[in-house]
């Protein structure tokens, strides 16, 4: 117990306790954005940052991942909060929390299977142009300072660790930050700053109950807000966990990622904060600085209190240009630069999921409707090819009195017409035999087309035999099939 309680977190230590002051650092000027965006006071976004962060560090299924306040969650409050104001937001972010609990009880990550490596693609790459979007309103209408300064805190981050000793000691963007931060300092350049984002805390976060009513008509306003925070969190957190252990070659436990988040989520609704969820962003940020225990998350979230509320004054001076070079700098190391050299290697419908995953992603700002069309389509994409892999042949016997055909591949709703139209059903043989041994058939449309084909035959005055089913398709069919059935038969040919 000990040694594994040693590895989940103590056997980083340098790396984890810089990675996580660099985070701690990012996440700041974030946290105030994404509570502007959500029409509330910084301090919301920054105390949800806080408890969340420390709090997955202990429930979370994925070490090294940072989990706080997101734009994308922050996006789905706007109208609760502009309608109903603060107190139901908090609300919310506690049923968020109940309902992200029971997803995992529910097992429900293991849906993630069902997401194709095309749409993770797609996801990665219209996150990493959504990060670059969001920093451009910091390096527009600005003096030629800023660029200096961005362009002087890229080169620091790519150049820095080339440094002989020292390069591999520090991460390369605390070293930007602190730098740039020194040279704003000692010229007073007019630049924007971290204070110019909003007001910082000066107190801890105290508990706070919601003052709302409990009762069902405060449950009908919270739930529907609810209900697309926990989709959203637990899809961004999911998709975040997947892209952190291709980066870091180890696994996670998505389930007990679900739990955490929800055990997260109610204790920063319990603290006055909204409601968050893993963030790419800076978890690529955690990684890259060295972050690779539960230590780096913890530390996140304990130095951006202690900052906030301790350390404003000099929080407040750090040069946005400085945090703006480090997300450009997850922006172009998030981006999968070989999914571009791959699209002539791939097949077009690979091609086309990713690519409409990244346009609709980035077209709507919503992650959730971004990657459902990725799925959407890889799935009609998949369910069209095994459509395809229908071969139905036949033989005469008998002196041609007799026709034997023979199926095989998967009969399903997308091959379900192929099957129909491949019987002839105007020759004239006294026996049909369908040998269906080395077919499968899934569904309740693949039953029916079997039905329509047995019923043509017999109206035709020819006599079918089935053989072959396997155990699975004998059960549907013997279930749902109904040419025997004269009733259901005359429902089903709808009088033709």
């Amino acid at each position: 117990m000990y040694e594994k309680m040693k590895l989940s977190w103590f056997s980083n230590l340098k790396g984890d306790t810089l990675s996580g002051i660099v985070v701690a650092l990012a996440l700041i000027p974030e946290a105030i954005a994404f509570s502007i965006i959500a029409g509330v006071d910084p301090k919301v976004g920054l105390y949800a940052s806080f408890a969340i962060c420390v709090i997955i560090a202990f429930a979370g299924g994925r070490s090294g991942m940072i989990s706080a306040a997101t734009g994308a969650m922050a996006l789905l409050m706007i109208t609760l909060v502009k309608e109903h104001g603060l107190e139901y937001l908090l609300a919310a972010t506690l049923l968020t929390g109940v309902l992200q609990i029971i997803a995992g009880y529910l097992k429900l990550a293991d849906l993630m299977r069902f997401v194709s490596r095309s749409v993770v693609t797609g996801f990665v790459n219209a996150l990493a142009i959504l990060i670059f979007m969001a920093q451009l309103p910091e390096l527009t209408n600005v003096t030629w300072h800023v660029y200096v300064m961005t362009a002087a805190g890229l080169g620091i981050i790519y150049l820095f660790p080339l440094v002989p000793v020292v390069g591999k000691t520090l991460p390369s963007p605390l070293v930007c930050i602190l730098v740039l931060t020194a040279v704003y300092l000692l010229t007073g350049m007019d630049i924007r700053t971290v204070g110019d984002m909003g007001e910082l805390p000066d107190s801890l976060p105290v508990f706070l109950w919601p003052e709302v009513p409990l009762n069902l008509e405060t449950l009908m306003i919270i739930l529907p807000y609810s209900l697309m925070l926990t989709v959203v969190g637990l899809l961004e957190s999911m998709m975040t966990a997947t892209i952190i252990d291709d980066l870091t070659d180890t696994g996670s436990d998505k389930n007990r990622e679900c739990k955490g988040q929800g055990i997260a989520n109610i204790g920063a609704g319990l603290l006055g904060g909204m409601a968050g969820c893993a963030m790419i962003g800076q978890s690529v940020i955690n990684i890259k600085s060295g972050g690779r225990r539960r230590l780096s998350t913890l530390i996140a979230g304990v130095a951006l209190l202690m900052m906030v509320v301790f350390l404003a004054d000099w929080v407040s001076r750090i040069p946005m240009a400085a945090l703006v070079a480090v997300m450009i700098m997850v922006a172009i190391g998030t981006f999968s630069w070989s999914s571009i050299r791959d699209l002539k290697k791939h097949p077009m419908s690979t091609n086309v999921v990713m690519v409409a995953t990244v346009v609709v992603t980035v077209g709507t700002h919503n992650l959730a409707i971004g990657v459902f069309v990725g799925v959407l389509i890889a799935a009609m994409n998949f369910a069209n090819k095994v459509g395809n892999i229908l071969y139905i042949g036949s033989e005469e016997a008998d002196g041609g009195s007799h026709r034997i055909y023979k199926v095989v591949g998967q009969v399903f709703f997308a091959s379900s017409e192929r099957f129909g139209a491949a019987f002839d059903f105007k020759e004239t043989v006294k026996k049909v035999t369908i040998d269906l041994s080395r077919a499968h058939f899934w569904d309740i449309t693949a039953v029916q087309a079997l039905d329509r084909v047995v019923i043509k035959f017999r109206r035709e005055g020819t006599d079918v035999e089935l053989i072959g089913l396997n155990e699975a398709s004998a059960t549907i069919v013997d279930r749902y099939a109904v040419h025997d059935d004269p009733e259901a038969v005359e429902k089903l040919m709808g009088g033709h």
